[in-house]
């Protein structure tokens, strides 16, 4: 159910029931991969489907695929988005889609939906990448997981860019703004940037249950952090996730260079055509990385 304050219902245009395939079999599902998207972005899913959002199995594990929007447009320009996403369910059945208006001020709304969607779908599922338009190093998330000590996701875990001290945004001009009417304190409590973040399937669960009872704000990266310290819980920070980008030590330096990304687990700003580009590089067997290079990134997995 959604949260007790928000009253609307938005049904659902398209749906995976079965991705995880059924509740009961979830459990088999190691890394579900939640892409928050718009209805016209095609070519970002195409590259992600042929990328790092590809459904495979790793190191002996499921990794799976879903991408998540709502509805743009006016009605005829709706039914035209609508039916690209349609084609692309009968190739792929990859798609959650919501009737709702798909704007930055209802993500927060995107992400309740999908955890409602989850709970119903698939309630095992151990572990979560959270994202958007994101390079990310799903190889390298499965080796990170699986080398957790005692969890197999069924414990708490909320990992990624982590922010602290910082509060609403007053300003009505900027894109953050959060009135005082909707937010009353000046603080908000420790979050992890919105761009990507790894989560457990038992932490996704206690976020959906503690937003019953927790008023939306439409910045979605905080509202999970209030979803957390509610239920007494925080995230933790992973130096292998880079939602501000990647700091390269010098201008002379190639900023694509892919031994810069090799050892990350995601960093937030490729264009789609980098992002293919880089997936290949990292994944080239003679590709040969100078320590120097490495040594600052490893997340030594």
């Amino acid at each position: 159910m959604l949260p007790a304050h928000f009253k609307c219902h938005f049904p659902m245009l398209l749906d995976v029931p079965d991705k995880c395939g059924g509740a009961n079999k979830s459990a088999q599902v190691f890394l579900l991969l939640v892409i928050k998207s718009y209805p016209m972005n095609y070519e970002h899913r195409e590259v992600l489907r042929k990328t790092w959002a590809k459904e495979r199995l790793h190191n002996g594990v499921r990794i799976e695929r879903i991408f998540i929007s709502g509805a743009t447009g006016s009605h005829v320009e709706k039914e035209r988005k609508n039916r690209l996403l349609e084609l692309e369910q009968n190739e792929y059945n990859d798609n959650l889609q919501w009737d709702f208006r798909d704007t930055f001020y209802n993500l927060t709304l995107k992400q309740v939906l999908l955890l409602e969607w989850m709970e119903r779908n698939c309630p095992k599922a151990r572990f979560l990448l959270n994202g958007d338009d994101v390079f990310a190093n799903t190889d390298n998330m499965v080796e990170y997981l699986q080398g957790l000590r005692d969890n197999d996701g069924s414990k708490h875990l909320f990992t990624g860019h982590l922010i602290q001290n910082a509060g609403p945004i007053r300003s009505p001009g900027s894109k953050y703004y959060v009135p005082v009417q909707v937010q009353e304190s000046e603080s908000y409590p420790p979050y992890c940037g919105g761009g990507g973040f790894l989560l457990s399937g038992y932490s996704a669960m206690v976020i959906y249950n503690m937003s019953k009872s927790i008023p939306f704000i439409p910045i979605d990266d905080v509202y999970m952090g209030m979803c957390l310290a509610k239920a007494g819980l925080g995230p933790v920070s992973h130096m292998g996730v880079r939602t501000a980008g990647m700091y390269i030590p010098s201008g002379t330096l190639d900023d694509y260079d892919p031994c810069y990304y090799k050892e990350i687990l995601l960093v937030q700003r490729f264009l789609p055509g980098y992002m293919y580009l880089m997936w290949q590089r990292i994944h080239d067997p003679d590709l040969k990385c100078e320590l120097s290079k490495t040594s600052v990134y490893s997340i030594k997995l």
